[in-house]
């Protein structure tokens, strides 16, 4: 099990214990709810709402053909789906790399933040900008842009 799953599975785990406490204790419509609210943190801070992750060296190859940002970002980072939530669908117009599970990734993002790893880090035409505005990215993917 890989880093990114390690939250989202304590979630699950920790929901279908509560709500089996609940349950036993004759409160099922209590426990279900816990459960169902538990399940939506697990996959709210799981990679399966992002969009799918390449490598770094893959997004800047991509970027510097099309144009696009690239993010860089880690799961179950609160910042992060904060942006990604923002973009909506246009989160796919941009070119995510998962720090967690590229090494030059985490490099590029520690090469830029004082040596931390802070995300999420967007690069913009080969600035990078640490955890900008969601308002200021969505202007970035502009036709404009």
């Amino acid at each position: 099990m890989t880093r990114a799953w390690i939250l989202p599975t304590l979630m699950v785990i920790s929901g279908a214990l509560a709500s089996a406490g609940l349950i036993t204790r004759g409160s099922l419509l209590q426990g279900t709810v816990l459960l169902l609210v538990f399940l939506l943190l697990a996959v709210a801070n799981s990679p399966l709402i992002y969009p799918r992750s390449i490598g770094a060296a893959e997004a800047r190859r991509r970027s510097e053909a099309d144009g696009r940002p690239i993010v860089y970002w880690r799961p179950g980072c609160p910042y992060c789906l904060r942006l990604r939530m923002s973009l909506g669908r246009r989160a796919r117009r941009l070119h995510w790399v998962n720090i967690w599970r590229d090494p030059d990734g985490a490099a590029a993002v520690r090469a830029v933040n004082d040596g931390n790893e802070t995300v999420p880090t967007v690069v913009v035409a080969g600035r990078p900008f640490t955890n900008p505005d969601p308002s200021w990215v969505r202007e970035q993917l502009s036709p404009s842009a």
